[in-house]
């Protein structure tokens, strides 16, 4: 796949690097590069944006028909709490400003150091929860995570972004505010 990554920040930047691994072609765009270009000829375009730019890169291109990744977690400028929850999910706007589009929840409780690494915790792949509405869409981005080396977790419809979101918000706390560092990721284990 032909993969466009908007934001390369830590996060768009990591992601780059890790699909550049994969056979898929990659490139990164900030928010002043040619999007319409970039969305155009793109067969899937993660957003790796703070979920606050959504809205602007959704007037700079044709997402019609894409395939849209979502990395975001709607966290407030202080990382204190959540912008939103319980009945949307940033993923569901996001789907919304981007009417004709596929959009996927995923990556999104990773860390940005992770994927300069072998994408692993304890010897174990990274699992990566990823929801979505169109079950063509997911099976795209749940073989781009396999490629990748992650383990992915079918979590569901899009509206399953509502927990996922405050998962991702939990795993930054953890990180950062609790100090397990970003060597973490949570987990879903079967017995």
């Amino acid at each position: 796949m032909n993969i466009a990554i908007i934001g390369n920040g830590n996060i768009g930047s990591g992601l780059a690097g890790a699909i550049a691994k994969t056979s898929h072609t990659v490139a990164a765009y900030d928010r002043n590069d040619d999007l319409a270009a970039a969305v155009r000829d793109a067969d899937l375009v993660i957003l790796a944006t703070p979920y606050g730019a959504a809205a602007s890169i959704a007037g700079q291109a044709d997402f019609k028909g894409k395939l849209v990744v979502d990395v975001s977690n709607p966290v407030t400028e202080d990382f204190s709490a959540l912008q939103l929850g319980h009945d949307t999910s940033a993923a569901e706007e996001i789907a919304s400003l981007l009417p004709g589009a596929s959009v996927v929840k995923g990556f999104n409780t990773i860390f940005a150091q992770h994927y300069a690494s072998d994408l692993t915790v304890g010897g174990e792949p990274i699992q990566t929860f990823l929801a979505a509405d169109d079950d063509v869409a997911k099976a795209k981005v749940t073989r781009l995570a396999t490629d990748m080396g992650l383990e992915p977790v079918d979590a569901g419809p899009l509206k399953n972004a509502r927990y996922l979101e405050p998962l991702g918000f939990m795993n930054i706390q953890f990180g950062y505010v609790l100090g397990k560092g970003t060597k973490i990721a949570p987990v879903w284990r079967t017995a």
